[in-house]
């Protein structure tokens, strides 16, 4: 099934003029900026960010400039939080490609990063609208909140599934979330409308979240990163969690806090992985998106009545649960 192809069938127009707008937004003649915001360009991406909002606002009331102009900035605040990322993990790639700091250094990295953030202020504040702009501030402070408290928790020697919860919730749940919300927002929405919209995008974030960690415990060159890649940078993630806490073996929890400490070599790491499949992380983590499943499907139930929505809809959910990449 060509799932992106259903999801963007309604808003195929409104997709068109965001695609055009973004490309715009991370364009210049500059030489080295100019190289490295055409690098970026490269990296397309699946947009399902911004496919979110517009969905929301086409449900809501329709698409309008403010929900373009909104989406736009939100998808720069992400852009720039991930050149920041790969800077910070000291990441050579990013989607199979090589990322910018690699490909040029860590200070262009940063100052790129830092243009592309100045550029979603200047997209968002083309909005006119307040609260939307307040919404991509208080984002962009939450992302930071959740980077720092993910290196926080590589320092704790406790392995926690809600400091887990807390961490996506905060560095990918709240931009799923800020998503629904400014697509609301822009389409003139009561409160009501606004928070139900954010609740499900939340809800959303989080399934797209641990399905990404899911993908850590398997070997594919479409995913575009090695097994075991998020333990090498100190990452514990949903199904090795579950693991550790329900056999308690002390002998693995040393290797987790070597994951930790970062001080764990690749023949731990595979130990760990194949210990987290054989005593049921994915399927506990699988659990726990089937349960986030059934709390977002209940705002398409009640909430989204015109069938073409309510079907792209549910189709964005099923492929955030079930993509291979």
């Amino acid at each position: 099934m060509d799932y992106l192809s259903l999801i963007r069938q309604p808003i195929e127009a409104e997709l068109a003029q965001f695609s055009n707008l973004f490309e715009e937004s991370l364009s210049h003649t500059d030489g080295l900026l100019s190289d490295t915001l055409s690098h970026i360009r490269k990296r397309g991406g699946k947009r399902m960010r911004p496919i979110l909002t517009l969905l929301i606002a086409k449900h809501l009331g329709g698409v309008n400039d403010i929900t373009q102009h909104a989406a736009v900035g939100l998808e720069l605040l992400h852009t720039a939080s991930l050149v920041h990322d790969d800077v910070v993990d000291e990441s050579s790639e990013r989607r199979g490609q090589p990322s910018v700091n690699a490909s040029f250094n860590n200070k262009v990295a940063v100052l790129v990063g830092d243009y592309i953030l100045s550029t979603a202020l200047l997209y968002v504040s083309l909005t006119g609208h307040t609260e939307i702009i307040k919404n991509l501030a208080e984002l962009g402070r939450i992302l930071s909140s959740g980077e720092l408290l993910q290196m926080n928790n590589f320092k704790d020697n406790g392995i926690s599934e809600e400091v887990y919860y807390q961490v996506i919730s905060k560095k990918t749940a709240s931009l799923f979330a800020t998503c629904a919300k400014n697509g609301a927002m822009s389409a003139g929405a009561s409160a009501e409308e606004v928070e139900a919209a954010y609740r499900f995008g939340h809800s959303v974030g989080m399934i797209f979240q641990i399905r990404d960690d899911i993908f850590d415990y398997f070997d594919s060159k479409e995913i575009g990163k090695p097994t075991g890649n998020d333990m090498a940078e100190g990452k514990l993630t949903l199904p090795i969690i579950y693991a550790l806490k329900k056999r308690n073996y002390e002998s693995m929890f040393n290797l987790a806090r070597k994951v930790k400490n970062g001080t764990i070599n690749a023949d731990e790491i595979a130990v760990l992985v194949d210990f987290a499949k054989a005593d049921g992380g994915i399927e506990y983590a699988e659990k726990k998106m089937e349960e986030l499943s059934i709390e977002a499907h209940s705002y398409i139930d009640f909430h989204v009545k015109q069938p073409e929505i309510r079907d792209a809809l549910e189709k964005y959910l099923e492929f955030v649960a079930l993509r291979k990449l």
